[in-house]
Parts: C-alpha cells; sequence; structure tokens
C-alpha cells in the first residue's frame, strides 16, 4: 500500500458510519470548505517563511481536505478521489497540447480556460465567490479586460482613486461609506493591475511588515500610556531600523 493509498484508508475508516470518528462523520462538504481555505493559507504562509518541515506537513494537511471532501463526496454517490485525479490530469493535458498533443506553440493559458468555461454569456463567470476580495476583485477586473473593459494606461485608474477618496469623505452616512469604501478598495485594485502589482500579495506584505514592525515598538515599557507623539517616533525608529529589510 503506497502513500496516498493509506491516507484514502484511512479517511475512509474515520468516515465509517459505525465505527468512524464522531468528528469526521458528522462533516459535509459545507462544514469542511472553510478548513481547506485555512489550510491552503497555511501552505503559503509555510512556503512564505522558507520553512521546508512546515511545508511538508501543511501540504499534508491541505491533502488531507482533498481526500476527506472526495470521500463524503463518494459516500453520496457522487465522485470519488479517483474522479478528481483523472479530471485534472485530463485538464492538464488539454491545457498543455504543445507537451502532450500536436500542437507547435504553448497556447494562451487564459484562452484555453474560457474555452472550457459554460457558454453563459457572462466573461466573468467562474470567478469563486469564496476567494480573497482582493484576489476576486482583481480577477473579475482582469476578466473584463480581456473583453475591452478597461482602461488603456494607469492613469484612468488612478484618478479612480481620487473621485472614490473624495465619495467617502462626503458620504452622508454608515450605509454610504460602506459602499464608497468598498468602491475605493475596488479602484486601488484596478491602480495596483496596471501598474503589474498583485494586490493581494502586496497587502499581505504590507500587513506582515506591519506586524513586524509593531512587535519591535511594543516592547517599550508602558507602551500603551505613551503618548502618540512618542509611540510614532519609535514607529519612524523601527521603520528606519528594518528599512534595507522593507
Amino acid at each position: 500500500m503506497n502513500a496516498i493509498e493509506r491516507i484514502v484508508t484511512i479517511t475512509a475508516r474515520l468516515r465509517d458510519p459505525d465505527t468512524g470518528c464522531e468528528w469526521d462523520r458528522a462533516q459535509g462538504l459545507a462544514t469542511i470548505a472553510p478548513y481547506t481555505i485555512e489550510e491552503a493559507y497555511e501552505v503559503a504562509d509555510a512556503i512564505a517563511r522558507h520553512d521546508m518541515p512546515a511545508l511538508v506537513d501543511e501540504l499534508g494537511d491541505l491533502l488531507f481536505q482533498v481526500v476527506l471532501l472526495s470521500e463524503i463526496a463518494r459516500q453520496s454517490g457522487a465522485f470519488d478521489l479517483n474522479a478528481v485525479a483523472t479530471a485534472i490530469a485530463d485538464k492538464m493535458e488539454r491545457r498543455h497540447p504543445h507537451i502532450f498533443g500536436t500542437a507547435t506553440q504553448r497556447p494562451d493559458w487564459e484562452t484555453l480556460k474560457a474555452a472550457e468555461r459554460s457558454d453563459t454569456g457572462s466573461a466573468l463567470d467562474g470567478v469563486a465567490l469564496g476567494l480573497p476580495a482582493l484576489m476576486r476583485a482583481a480577477k473579475l477586473q482582469k476578466r473584463a479586460a480581456r473583453v475591452g473593459f478597461d482602461w488603456p494606461d494607469a492613469a484612468g485608474p488612478r484618478a479612480k482613486i481620487d473621485e472614490e477618496l473624495l465619495e467617502v469623505a462626503t458620504a452622508p452616512d454608515a450605509g454610504s461609506r460602506h459602499e464608497e469604501v468598498g468602491d475605493l478598495l475596488f479602484s486601488v485594485v484596478n491602480y495596483a493591475r496596471h501598474l503589474d502589482v498583485d494586490p493581494e500579495a502586496a497587502l499581505r506584505d504590507a500587513t506582515a511588515k506591519f506586524e513586524r514592525r509593531f512587535k519591535t515598538i511594543e516592547v517599550e515599557p508602558n507602551f500603551a500610556e505613551l503618548s502618540l507623539e512618542h509611540q510614532e517616533a519609535l514607529w519612524q525608529a523601527a521603520k528606519a531600523d528594518q528599512a534595507p529589510r522593507d
């Protein structure tokens, strides 16, 4: 029994209706989905930290999510892990005809994916609702751009940011502010896209930078009681100290 067969067997035992684990037996596709997303982020975190032992562990956790979801589906008669593996193998061969077929040039990846989507009349179909908001915004914008709905350069989305900032500042109530801040964020994503910056990765890096700097300054004695000016001075010192790294 190889390692994949072993984890499939273990998962089936965990889901056994009579002798399995109570928690595993109680799960369904919808209840497992959040754990799958969490494990994917933990994989990304291990990669960002260049922690190979952690990456092995986190990839195992993510693999278990795939196996568990497939086992839940198998028990309902929908599909099994073999169908999942077959589907992705077929897709990879189909999307690489220059490797596995007779094509002489590498085809455009997005064109191939678009051809695989069902013809519902919208270029935006198929962008998962469960994606992080920044990532989903960028993907929707890219889809719209492929059919010509886009600014010709970065000047348009940059000007839109100023427009949205004004609308946030003049919003008359909480509901309007909510909407206008959303428009502002969407515009920032669009500007980042035109600058060839991944907004999800950029915000993740900025958040990590803030965390790193804050942890440096919060060790100051009685930090919470310090004046804002004193805290800002510590922040600027930490910023200068970490500048080569940041």
